[in-house]
């Protein structure tokens, strides 16, 4: 429960939803018994919160606005109940209803349609694929629908400080998020986000939306949180600064024999093997491919059994976003079929 304490940072008012509702909505999704338990013992009364407090003090901080702001959150156990249930855990067939539906692709060439030229000015700056921009954008928010509904500082605090498994990861993400609150002049209480602690359109961790969010509008502000402009180009130059390569594949289907291929199906996805080292394990791309090239081998459990993918290095490059394949494999195909039906609607428009 959070008191009367207030800030002395900026004030930006939010109202977002939350992306998470969608996994919390979900039978079996954090209805279990919780692993972790949330703000037990109070934070203040322990000795890395001190210790966190303390660095943040050395960084210019003040430690008194520190102290109240840990004093008056109890952590927020439904972030500890749904980070341990993700939807990634899920099988392929599982996973891929979620995003893939009629509902989306025609959301995503509606959006298409009313930022065209903003998705065409990123496309000449950074170099990445629209339909990429907006199916990450589908992906992550359904168009700037389900944003987050839970309080970024909570949220950060829950899981750097109640979640072992990474809590160094989350505690580095709520210093970030301190910086982010100066430099950007976010809510700093009232700012919300994924159970993650992800913010804004594009969904962005607080240390990459300080390294990657751009101002795409020139109003001087970099606003992930309410600006589309800025959304778009952020999603675009994180694509840019990690690889991305426009026009060039992301994946193709392959059929194997044995169950060789298994050795080469690994994190993280980087495109490493030759046509050689795939033939030696059994696995050979159901298409024509480049001899040159270089893949990864992804594994999916589908409707009618497992599927075998070779990724390419874009395929890689998705996964920077999210770690995930099956996240991967959705952003890919949502692009693809936001593509065809704008490219079916235009036709249709042309008369042809």
């Amino acid at each position: 429960m959070r008191g009367s304490s207030t800030s002395p940072f900026p004030r930006v008012t939010t109202a977002l939803m939350g992306l998470c509702l969608l996994f919390a909505l979900m039978p079996g999704v954090g209805d279990a018994s919780p692993r972790f338990k949330a703000g037990d013992p109070p934070y203040l009364e322990r000795e890395e919160v001190q210790r966190f407090i303390q660095e943040q003090v050395d960084e210019g901080f003040d430690e008194d606005e520190l102290r109240a702001l840990f004093a008056n959150t109890d952590g927020l156990q439904r972030v500890l109940d749904l980070i341990s249930a993700p939807a990634e855990a899920r099988p392929w067939k599982d996973y891929r209803p979620i995003f893939l539906t009629r509902q989306r692709i025609e959301a995503g060439v509606r959006f298409w349609e009313e930022h065209e030229a903003t998705l065409l000015r990123a496309q000449e700056r950074f170099r990445v694929n629209p339909d990429i921009i907006v199916a990450i954008i589908g992906v992550e928010t359904f168009y700037g629908r389900h944003a987050g509904g839970f309080p970024v500082f909570d949220a950060l605090v829950t899981l750097g400080f109640d979640y072992p498994p990474r809590a160094d990861f989350f505690r580095s993400e709520l210093a970030h998020y301190l910086r982010l609150v100066r430099e950007e002049g976010l809510d700093l209480l009232g700012t919300k986000g994924s159970y993650a602690g992800a913010m804004g359109r594009g969904q962005f961790i607080s240390s990459s939306y300080r390294e990657y969010a751009v101002d795409f509008n020139g109003d001087g502000r970099r606003d992930l949180l309410n600006s589309w402009p800025d959304a778009i180009g952020s999603v675009a130059n994180y694509f840019r600064r990690h690889g991305w390569s426009m026009g060039e594949p992301v994946v193709v289907r392959a059929q194997v024999e044995g169950d060789d291929y298994k050795a080469l199906v690994s994190r993280p996805y980087r495109a490493r093997h030759s046509l050689e080292d795939l033939a030696e394990k059994g696995i050979k791309p159901v298409s024509s491919v480049d001899p040159d090239a270089r893949f990864s081998v992804i594994e999916l459990e589908a409707e009618e059994g497992t599927q075998v993918w070779l990724g390419y290095e874009n395929f890689y490059v998705i996964t920077r976003y999210n770690r995930s394949p099956l996240y991967a494999m959705a952003v890919y195909e949502l692009a693809r079929e936001i593509r065809e039906a704008r490219e079916a609607e235009l036709r249709r428009g042309d008369g042809s």
